[in-house]
Parts: C-alpha cells; structure tokens; sequence
C-alpha cells in the first residue's frame, strides 16, 4: 500500500524529452513558412500590387512571373528590410536543435543508467522548446498583425497609419498634447496635497473628529463612484452656470484640473491612508509618548515613513490621470485628442488618432517600468529582510 510520500513522490526515469522537441520543431517550422508568407504579402503591398490585379494573374495562370515583375521594382532598402525579417524566424531552430540534442543526450544517459545526467538533460531540452514554442507564438502575433494591416490593400494601414497625412498634421497634434501634459502636470500637484489632506481627514482620532471622518469618507465614496468624465462635464459646464465671479470665469482647462482633482484625490486619499496604516502603530505610539501631538505625529514621523511605501501605488494612478486628460473633450478643450478628432473628421481618416495614441504610449511605458522596478526593489527588499 503506497504511503502520502510515495503518491507525491518524482519518478526514477524521466520521461522523454524527445515529443516535445519534435513538436517545438514543427512549430517553428510551421511560424517560419508563415512568416515568409507574410513578409511575401508584404511585398506585394509595397509594391503597389491589389487584389484585383492578383486574381486577374492567378485567372492566367501567371501569378509568379507577375508578381516577381512587380516586386523586382522596389527599392534596395525595401528588399535589405524583407531579408532581415526574413531572418527573424531562422532564429527559432537554434534553440529547437539545442532541445532535440538535449532530448538524444537524455536517451543515451538512460541507456548507461546515469539517471542524474538524463534528468539534468530532460530539463534542459524541455526548457529550450518551450523557450523556442514560446517566441514562435510571438513571432506568429508580431507578423499577424502586419498581415492585418496590409491585408484588404492595406485598408487598416491606410486607415489608421497613413503615414503622409500623420507627417503633416503631426506638429498640429502634438501642440494641442502639450495641454494635455500641462494639465496632468498642475493636477497631480493638487492631487498630491488634496489627497494628503482627505486621508488625514479620515484618520482624525476622538469623538471630536468624527464629523470630520465622516464627511471625508463620504466624499471618497462619492468621488470613486463617480466616472471622470460625468465630474468632468458637470463641473465644466454646471460652474459657468452658477455666475460665480470666480469659478464662473475660469478657462476650460482649468475646470479639467478642479474636476480631475477632485475624482482622483479620492483615489490618491486611499493610497495615502493604507500607506498610513500600513506604519506599525508603535510608531505613533512612540512619537505620543514623546509629547508629540496628532498633526506633529503624522507630519515628522508617520507621513515620511508612508510616502516611501506608497510611490509605486501613486505612480500607477498618475499613469490614469494622464489618460483621463483625453476626457477634457466633453467641455470643448482643445487637447490632443480633440484637435485629431477634428482633423480625423476632415480628412476622413483616423491616422491623426493613432498620434494621439502614439504620444500617450510613449509617455506612459517609461512610467510603468519604473513602478515595475519600484516594486521588484520593493519586494527583494522584504525578502532580503525575512
């Protein structure tokens, strides 16, 4: 009768590596073929070719001498860049051939009973196909997505990446982008100390401080309820209403900052606080005991200790805020977003968009692995300290 130990025990022989290799073999195989195929479309599209004129060649039975008339007009540095192209896919078959070596290294290690070497080898050919399995799915979704902008004579390309019309509306649309950054800019200042101030305010102690705790968890709730762009609209439209001599006169862009202030404080609040409470509550207890009082507490010892933990969370809600600047539309600003639409509408073409898009990814992945990096220090910090 097997024990708990003998179910969960590893097997004496490994299994062969061999049917995995085999298989990241034909994978590869199969991406490269695939590849060539794309790349070959590719040609074809930079070489004018539609799919009118490709029917009509295959109706004559003389697509091949057709088509290599067709693509033997392009230029050297067209044909430089399909070669290396080319060439990406060749790279998948040498960790495939490392996989296949370790597979029959792992077979002849078990035929002399060195069951150490074989599992050592089994591992090693498992980890190379599925390496080479794995860049073969990214190879296949990298040059699907060229066959999905050529395909249809280059109807997505020429739909979103008109590349003369984003040459000459480009300028256009990054000065309108500079809005969007200087409204990011000035709200994550306001965001920074309004949040701060909320979070203090929900952390108020004593009976005292309750209506106080109240109130800002009431506008937490709210304000984390509430999407950015109904806060957005109403208060770019409803405070010009009022007649304020104030808030009733103030440009557009500074109603986006009020109201992405306001929505994303609430977030920031929250940050702040479990950055607060995540502090060992000796701390506090410390600081008590040494006369200081509540706001000299939070101000010398616990909000420093606090902001060192929260910047990666901080980081991420900065990263929304610079999206959510596009939502200043809705009260006619004209930001990046606005000014494509705008010449979207009169070119009848949506590449002047994928500049706003272009402009927002380049700003924001820079931001992102810095937080990735943050919190993998973070991390190797804790582990370091256990």
């Amino acid at each position: 009768m097997n024990t708990h130990s003998d179910r969960f025990r590893a097997p004496s022989i490994p299994k062969s590596a061999m049917p995995l290799s085999t298989a990241a073999l034909l994978i590869s195989s199969l991406t490269t073929l695939l590849t060539w195929f794309v790349l070959w479309q590719l040609a074809l599209a930079m070489a004018g070719v539609t799919e009118e004129q490709v029917a009509v060649s295959l109706e004559k039975k003389m697509y091949w001498s057709a088509m290599l008339a067709r693509v033997s007009d392009l230029p050297w540095f067209a044909w430089l860049v399909l070669a290396v192209l080319a060439l990406v896919p060749l790279l998948l078959f040498f960790p495939t051939v490392k996989a296949i070596l370790q597979a029959r290294q792992a077979r002849t290690a078990l035929q002399f009973e060195n069951l150490i070497a074989a599992r050592v080898a089994t591992a090693n050919s498992s980890n190379f196909s599925w390496y080479a399995i794995g860049y073969s799915v990214f190879v296949v979704l990298f040059f699907g997505g060229i066959w999905f902008v050529i395909a249809k004579d280059i109807a997505v390309g020429n739909t979103f990446f008109k590349l003369d019309l984003m040459w000459e509306k480009a300028s256009l649309v990054v000065s309108a982008f500079l809005t969007n950054v200087f409204i990011f800019m000035v709200a994550q200042v306001f965001i920074l100390i309004w949040g701060l101030l909320i979070a203090l305010a929900r952390m108020v102690p004593g009976a005292a401080g309750q209506p106080i705790r109240l109130l800002a968890t009431l506008y937490t709730d709210a304000f984390r309820g509430l999407p950015s762009v109904i806060t957005i609209y109403l208060i770019g439209f409803g405070l010009p209403l009022t007649g304020f001599p104030i808030l009733g006169d103030l440009p557009p862009v500074w109603y986006a900052i009020f109201a992405l202030t306001l929505t994303y404080g609430a977030y920031v609040a929250e940050v702040y606080r479990a950055g607060i409470e995540s502090i060992h509550p000796s701390q506090m207890m410390a600081a008590r005991s040494l006369g200081l009082n509540f706001t000299q507490t939070m101000r010398f010892v616990i909000v420093p200790q606090a902001i060192r933990r929260i910047i990666p969370p901080l980081l991420n809600d900065f990263i929304g805020l610079q999206k959510d600047t596009a939502l200043v539309n809705v009260i006619g600003t004209i930001d990046a977003f606005n000014q494509s639409r705008i010449l979207a509408s009169n070119n009848f073409n949506l590449s002047t968009v994928t500049i706003v898009a272009i402009l927002f990814v380049l700003i924001t992945i820079p931001q992102a692995r810095l937080v990735d990096r943050l919190l993998e220090k973070d991390a190797s910090k804790t582990r370091g300290a256990k």
